[in-house]
């Protein structure tokens, strides 16, 4: 049986599921760096890119022994992965070693030392579609914005993180393309803030978060980065995450059923939202942490183009674009 080796020092802050800040580059050259030490044997200067913290809870004199039980375990680590960013500060690497694989998460303060690592015997991936299986509307109704959609960082801000890979950023629109109706700052001026949000497809109500205050526009909130959301489950891969949802105004339960295109919330401004929208993503597992993104084709929508509207079917629209949902 593979021994368990673990090391998790206090984390400084909690994380924001939806925060955009996490660069694969920053954890990849620290972790580069610790995994030619390990290699190599040098267990005191894998401490030079360790925070504080970290050093004060795995000293060298406990440092060396845990390393050198992990290399006698798994031999070197011949190569690593790219990483599954978990956005603000910690990221995922499955390591390739010598005998077997490892999942190795890493935690970054802001100045790129180490706060928090933890070394897993690897779990396999679980599987993921290329696109939606499901036949999925649009999760609302009437004119909305496209901020965030695409496949790549230039369209989707989302981009570098696994399970929002696809993610879209909705935002109520009017006829002439305004999102909101005036320069106030209230939340109820933006023409998304209230709309009501609706289940994609039929499925399972497996997650609700509840109880998180809308911002003021402009005022992000770090420390609950979904806000109120509700997850469906469609199938066994196939889960939808609806989140910034307004404070209250959820409808269902974990455990319910829903039908296609049931009201389940209203559009708010609540979590990791820096204006009222509605995120939408579609990944293969209910926990959020663990997905992976899967493209999302919408079975129907209208696309503004050039003044004149077009029919869209199967379609998965992209930053910049005007949509109506009947």
């Amino acid at each position: 049986m593979r021994k368990l080796f673990a090391v998790v020092a206090v984390l400084l802050a909690a994380a924001s599921v939806l925060a955009e800040d996490a660069a694969p580059s920053r954890f990849e050259k620290v972790l580069g760096r610790i995994v030619k030490a390990i290699n190599e044997g040098d267990y005191a200067g894998v401490g030079n890119d360790l925070a504080q913290n970290m050093q004060d809870f795995l000293p060298l004199a406990k440092r060396t022994p845990f390393l050198q039980d992990l290399s006698a375990e798994y031999g070197r680590i011949k190569k690593v992965d790219q990483p599954r960013l978990v956005p603000p500060d910690h990221a995922v690497f499955v390591a390739h070693c010598e005998r077997g694989k490892l999942d190795i998460t890493l935690w970054l303060d802001d100045q790129d030392k180490v706060t928090g690592l933890l070394l897993l015997p690897h779990k396999p991936d679980l599987p993921f579609p290329e696109r939606n299986a499901t036949r999925l509307s649009l999760p609302f109704k009437g004119r909305w914005f496209v901020a965030w959609g695409g496949d790549t960082k230039e369209l989707n801000q989302h981009h570098d993180v696994a399970n929002q890979r696809f993610a879209f950023d909705f935002l109520g629109a009017d006829e002439k393309g305004r999102t909101r109706a005036d320069d106030s700052n209230a939340n109820e001026d933006y023409f998304a803030f209230g709309r009501e949000i609706l289940s994609p497809a039929d499925g399972t109500v497996t997650d609700v978060i509840r109880g998180v205050r809308d911002n003021v526009p402009g005022s992000m909130n770090p420390y609950s980065g979904l806000g109120n959301a509700v997850f469906v489950q469609h199938t066994e891969h196939e889960v939808s995450v609806l989140a910034h949802l307004k404070l209250g105004s959820i409808k269902v339960r974990v455990g319910d059923r829903v039908k296609k295109r049931q009201v389940i919330a209203l559009c708010g401004n609540s979590g990791n939202s820096s204006e009222p929208h509605l995120h939408y993503h579609l990944q293969n597992t209910p926990v959020i942490q663990d997905g992976t993104g899967i493209k999302c084709y919408f079975e129907q929508m209208t696309v503004i183009e050039a003044g004149k509207r077009k029919s869209k079917p199967d379609y998965s629209p992209v930053k910049g674009e005007k949509v109506i949902a009947e």
